[in-house]
């Protein structure tokens, strides 16, 4: 989508801010001892009552309200009966539509106590999406974004995964761009415009650069147990910052 009226900014702004507090509101309710299907449930309560609904029922008939990923579970964790333990990283993914506009948003959380690895790979995946942001201009070659994520893993000795990527959003969930590459894809040539709404996320792994699909069609996880982190916010590119919609 490239926002180009009042009415599809504020579209947009609504949608993300909604986003960003179901996200907020569930990480403040979590805690161990808890499955992630009554974490789940709570995020469906919230976009209720904000009057949105879940991006991932709506448009994919996903068993969940929000996906939520467990340690070796990178991404499109289903709810479930899984207790969160002390120790764990976990992903909420939250994305939801309201008055046809869609925002997406993701974030790993540490639940204390945690050992190094895992608080330096999360530190290193919202470095990663933070510089990547820092080159969200109209202008700039799209694969510049995969680039400054790439690197920052690569400096901390962390790896990317290479078949998960951002994506295009706003009248739908998934749009054009289809793909915003985790790494520099060198002949990648397309350049960012003004307005254009993009779901900028970063997977950084412990030593994975790929995930395969369990059985259920869902679920996507590291083939080795390895630990992934990410992050992930609903922007409009500008000639100057982007417009970050899922801040809290």
């Amino acid at each position: 989508m490239i926002v180009r009226t009042k009415d599809e900014l504020a579209g947009m702004k609504e949608i993300g801010k909604i986003c960003a507090e179901t996200l907020n509101q569930m990480e403040n309710a979590m805690k161990a001892g808890m499955t992630t299907k009554e974490l789940d449930e709570i995020g469906g309560r919230i976009l209720e009552s904000y009057g949105a609904y879940s991006a991932p029922i709506s448009c994919y008939k996903f068993p969940g309200y929000t996906c939520i990923s467990i340690n070796e579970v990178v991404a499109h964790g289903i709810p479930s009966s899984r207790v969160i333990q002390e120790g764990d990283i976990v992903n909420i993914d939250v994305s939801a539509c309201k008055n046809g506009y869609f925002a997406d948003t993701g974030k790993s959380i540490l639940i204390p106590p945690v050992n190094g690895v895992k608080k330096r790979l999360a530190e290193c995946s919202l470095k990663a999406l933070e510089k990547a942001l820092s080159v969200a201009v109209a202008g700039y070659p799209l694969n510049g974004l995969g680039l400054m994520v790439e690197k920052t893993a690569h400096k901390t000795g962390f790896k990317t995964i290479r078949n998960l990527c951002g994506h295009g959003v706003g009248k739908t969930l998934h749009e054009d761009p289809e793909t915003i590459y985790n790494y520099y894809e060198r002949k990648d040539k397309r350049i960012l415009q003004a307005g254009m709404v993009l779901a900028v996320e970063t997977f950084v792994s412990e030593r994975e650069d790929y995930v395969i699909e369990e059985k259920d069609g869902w679920t996507l996880r590291t083939p080795n147990n390895s630990i992934t982190a990410q992050f992930e916010h609903t922007i409009i590119v500008t000639d100057k910052d982007p417009v970050i919609l899922t801040l809290v």
